[in-house]
């Protein structure tokens, strides 16, 4: 089992606000629009290098993907942001009519996805988010593991021509990946090679598999890991080639089950070589308050609930 290791613990959601003040240094194109979230998207830095580069939308978020998208006629590369929430469920409309319908350059920048959203409760915690932008024609779905993978996914959705959602979160967390690695998008990242159970897992999960990975090794079970950052357009080659060698897979993911990447992988599996398979995901559930590892422990998103999984799958193909 291969070991990483980290030095500090921060957020994702910061990993995005650096990416933002280096395209801020380095493409004049870019331009940050917020609905009244300045500070929670870390555009502070941004904003202070390039005042006039930024649009404060206020609490209008269905206003603020109508004005990305008149934005884009003039060549500019606008950055839409606010919560996940806000920027999914609240604006679908305006998304499917003003951007995805007429494939408009919009990158839609989303934090405090996810149950680790904490104690702003269910009403906060978008669990859905996913499976509303991977259905859209044309939307390019995003959710990076860790600060370093999201700077770099931030610097990369600019060079990319067409509608991306970016998804990212409130909590610290390992910071693990390395901070030159270059991001492809929809191009999965292989973390540990095994032969007896493929992991797939994205965003706050990823280090959750690197854990349960460790715990599998102890008990003789070698688990190849493999970080899904883009789960559209999703990494196919990457899916079967893992699975052709170990035989059966489990998905990780802060989503609810129905419509996230374990449904992604589903598919891929039935149409191309049906294998067994578990998720680790919410199960047709709303979230609460409480604090993000609360959560996370009551709602099964632990690298334990992926230990069980992994085992269990393994029987299966017995």
């Amino acid at each position: 089992m291969k070991t990483y290791t980290f030095s500090e613990k921060k957020d994702t959601r910061s990993g995005f606000g650096a990416g933002m003040a280096e395209l801020g240094r380095s493409n004049p194109d870019v331009v940050a629009l917020c609905a009244d979230l300045v500070a929670s998207l870390k555009l502070d830095t941004f904003i202070k290098e390039n005042p006039d580069r930024f649009i404060q939308c206020g609490i209008a978020e269905a206003n603020m993907i109508g004005v990305a998208a008149g934005l884009t006629l003039n060549g500019l590369i606008p950055f839409a942001t606010t919560f996940a929430n806000f920027g999914s469920s609240r604006v679908y409309d305006q998304i499917r009519q003003a951007v995805a319908y007429s494939n408009k350059n919009v990158k839609i920048c989303v934090s405090h996805a996810g149950l680790t959203l904490g104690e702003d409760g269910a009403t906060h915690q978008v669990l859905e988010d996913i499976g509303m932008m991977k259905s859209l024609p044309g939307m390019t779905v995003i959710n990076p593991c860790d600060f370093n993978q999201t700077k770099a996914a931030t610097i990369a959705i600019a060079d990319y021509e067409g509608p991306v959602y970016l998804r990212f979160g409130r909590p610290v967390v390992p910071n693990f990946t390395p901070a030159d690695q270059p991001f492809e998008i929809g191009k999965a990242i292989l973390l540990n090679e095994g032969a007896h159970v493929s992991i797939f897992a994205t965003g706050h999960l990823v280090w959750q598999a690197l854990e349960a990975g460790k715990i599998l090794a102890e008990q003789g079970v070698d688990a190849e890991i493999i970080n899904i950052h883009t789960i559209k357009p999703l990494d196919k080659e990457a899916i079967l080639k893992s699975v052709y060698k170990t035989g059966c897979a489990v998905t990780a993911e802060e989503h609810q089950m129905n419509g996230g990447l374990g449904d992604s992988v589903a598919q891929v599996l039935a149409l191309n070589h049906p294998a067994p398979l578990e998720m680790v995901a919410v199960n047709d559930s709303f979230g609460e308050s409480g604090t993000p590892d609360q959560l996370m422990e009551k709602y099964g998103l632990t690298a334990a609930s992926i230990v069980a999984k992994a085992l269990a799958v393994i029987q299966r193909k017995k």
